[in-house]
């Protein structure tokens, strides 16, 4: 449900008018209105329009952010109800981490003082002069000569914002209205005539793309109402403090432009200095998806994207497999960034972990400063209804390479509009790179931290512990046999294309058992088994375990027992593996991994134990180690228990497992 009680204004005002480009438009005319005539909005919306909430009235641009999130999403054929614009609280946050000290109204303005050392007794004064104290008043006014010249080179503002500050997937131009808010409070009190000079040096110097023409339109009429909203930007003409309104649209054409990021040249000839977006997070193969000729258009975009070339270099060198867009924002902001720029960009956690993902980490940890990660792990209190986490980057362009500061896991009440923008209390981490690579094998993945001092330090400890162990598919890895490496797969039945074959359990002659995900659980020792009808009788006849429990197709052969790993996990579900054996015949649907045991390694496990059931039973022991569970929680991507995870899993087992000449001799 969308935070506040405002989850169904959006759907209700699509029920009363469908056109999505009449909202918009209905809506930023109404925004104009009521800051001519200084009437609240809702007094002005047409009458059919749906009673708008109390919570939507203070800010009438994150209206607009969601009506376009709504619209992107229908673009691509995705559900409206999956959108989900940027909070204003946590770009705010991001913001605030990268403004510089404003040169107007300073906070704590350095005091010069009058007095005197010769006025200090002898002795005073000799203990004085041994502190050897920097000359402060110094120093403050070297940075405020080297500010002064950034400001009169354009470079920054006087209320301190880096200029060019750009965004590289627009969308409704949440970040450049925020500063807009700031750059206004911070000229609350200064001379009209300063802040008209920083106002049109900070429009002079924005730059804006988005691909939607209707992003574009919409953008530039939220940015001069947002302007005029807190007072830099007049209805008419130029008054004091106030640019006017012609000027403001002059400089918006020219700061706010139609273009593709990706595929076009940057249309501005100065590189800038910061870049604050939130690009889609749409794989290619998602996109389009709505359209006659959606397959056709994703095979031409994903050909375009790898055939782009600058100097001879294909534009994307980490375009690998199924490709999120947002990795190739990631890629494309640091080419645009001045040497030295910052990118901070809002993606999805899974980036931190996930496999595809690696080449990128491996180029923003080779060729960039990638210094900083906000962790936000429960993301749906702050982005209402999404399950996924989100991570906010911070990458310097081609910085020199420096240790990893993860913040979090960050929590909404953790966000602040001053200072570095979080709390105090967020936990920082150092991940330097001895530990980093010892830990993601070169894959430079982030581990997921707990906030919990005490559960982050048994986290920690078992992260290093575990590391040192091989890993359960390498060559070194003791169940290794004869160059035999155990391997993980997916279920062989796909439950989508076979669901004819799979129906409600009935038990009777030719009725094997099919196994999901649902169907593994713990009692309450914590201990793993299979809840499915064929191998338990206490469960109720409308129970989920029972739908989707009986394979009848006849064209898979037979399989003897295997271990098996459910694949799909809930989010809050206590332990992330849960390991079970699965009795002989039954047939996995593929929300269920398994291992494959070579017959040598098989050979090995029931020449230890009576059969081969048995020494299963045994190794299901071991993988379910309370340790080993925490490792896959630090490094999980998403809820789903990848195959690449598991067989990376450092499974530790005793040294009285027999070597593998006693058994091969």
């Amino acid at each position: 449900m969308m935070q506040n009680g405002v989850s169904g204004w959006y759907a209700r005002l699509d029920r009363c008018l469908a056109d999505r480009n009449k909202q918009i438009d209905i809506w930023l005319s109404t925004w104009e209105q009521s800051l001519k005539s200084f009437q609240p909005i809702a007094a002005l919306l047409p009458e059919d329009w749906p009673t708008l909430p109390a919570n939507l009235l203070t800010d009438p641009g994150h209206v607009l952010d969601h009506l376009l999130a709504r619209h992107d999403a229908e673009s691509d054929g995705r559900s409206p109800r999956g959108a989900h614009p940027t909070p204003p609280r946590l770009a705010d946050a991001v913001i605030a981490s990268e403004m510089r000290e404003t040169l107007i109204n300073p906070k704590k303005p350095v005091q010069q003082s009058n007095f005197l050392m010769s006025n200090l007794p002898p002795g005073f004064r000799q203990h004085v002069e041994q502190l050897n104290l920097p000359v402060a008043s110094q120093e403050n006014e070297m940075d405020n000569e080297a500010e002064a010249a950034a400001v009169e080179e354009g470079r920054r503002t006087l209320s301190g914002i880096p200029l060019p500050v750009a965004d590289t997937a627009t969308g409704g131009g949440l970040f450049h209205a925020r500063l807009i808010r700031r750059h206004a409070d911070a000229h609350d009190e200064a001379d009209a005539e300063i802040k008209k000079d920083d106002t049109r040096r900070f429009f002079s110097n924005i730059q804006l793309l988005d691909i939607d023409p209707l992003v574009v339109q919409s953008t530039k009429a939220r940015l001069l109402l947002e302007s005029i909203r807190h007072e830099l930007v007049s209805f008419g003409p130029e008054t004091p403090g106030k640019i006017s309104r012609k000027e403001m649209e002059t400089l918006l054409d020219e700061g706010v432009q139609q273009g593709d990021a990706l595929q076009g040249e940057w249309p501005w000839s100065q590189q800038p200095r910061l870049v604050l977006t939130n690009p889609p997070w749409l794989r290619i193969k998602d996109r389009f998806r709505g359209m006659e000729d959606g397959s056709r258009l994703r095979k031409e975009l994903g050909e375009q994207l790898r055939a782009l070339q600058d100097n001879n270099k294909p534009r994307f060198s980490t375009m690998r497999g199924n490709v999120n867009l947002y990795r190739l924002f990631i890629e494309r902001s640091l080419q645009i960034l001045e040497e030295g720029g910052r990118l901070r960009m809002v993606a999805p956690d899974s980036l931190l972990r996930e496999q595809s993902s690696h080449p990128l980490r491996e180029l923003l940890v080779m060729e960039h400063a990638w210094t900083q990660v906000w962790a936000i792990e429960e993301a749906n209190l702050l982005f209402p209804g999404m399950t996924q986490g989100v991570v906010v980057l911070g990458i310097t362009a081609d910085g020199d390479r420096t240790n990893l500061m993860i913040h979090g896991p960050i929590t909404r009440s953790d966000l602040r509009r001053d200072g570095e923008g979080l709390s105090s209390r967020v936990p920082v981490f150092e991940l330097k790179d001895e530990r980093w690579t010892s830990w993601a094998r070169d894959t430079w993945a982030v581990p997921r931290l707990p906030r919990d001092r005490i559960e982050r330090k048994y986290t920690l400890e078992v992260l290093d512990r575990l590391a040192l162990l091989p890993r359960l598919s390498d060559a070194t890895h003791p169940l290794t046999t004869n160059e035999r490496q155990v391997r993980v797969r997916v279920g062989e039945i796909d439950q989508t294309a076979h669901a004819k074959f799979i129906e409600t359990w009935v038990k009777g002659k030719r009725s094997r058992p099919f196994i999901r995900g649902v169907h593994f659980s713990e009692n309450e020792d914590g201990e793993v088994f299979i809840r499915h009808p064929a191998f338990r009788t206490d469960i109720p006849s409308r129970a989920s375990e029972r739908q989707l429990a009986m394979w009848i197709g006849d064209h898979h052969p037979r399989f003897g027992p295997r271990l098996a790993c459910q694949a799909i996990v809930n989010a809050h579900q206590e332990r992330r593996l849960r390991w079970a054996v699965i009795p002989e015949g039954s047939v996995l649907g593929n929300s269920v991994n398994h291992i494959e045991l070579h017959q040598e390694i098989q050979d090995r496990l029931v020449s230890e134990h009576d059969n081969l059931e048995t020494g299963l039973n045994w190794l299901c022991e071991h993988l379910n180690n309370d340790d080993l569970d925490e490792w896959a929680r630090a490094w999980a991507a998403n809820n789903n228990v990848n195959n690449y995870e598991l067989e990376m899993l450092p499974l530790e087992l005793p040294e009285a497992f027999p070597q593998i000449s006693s058994v091969t001799n």
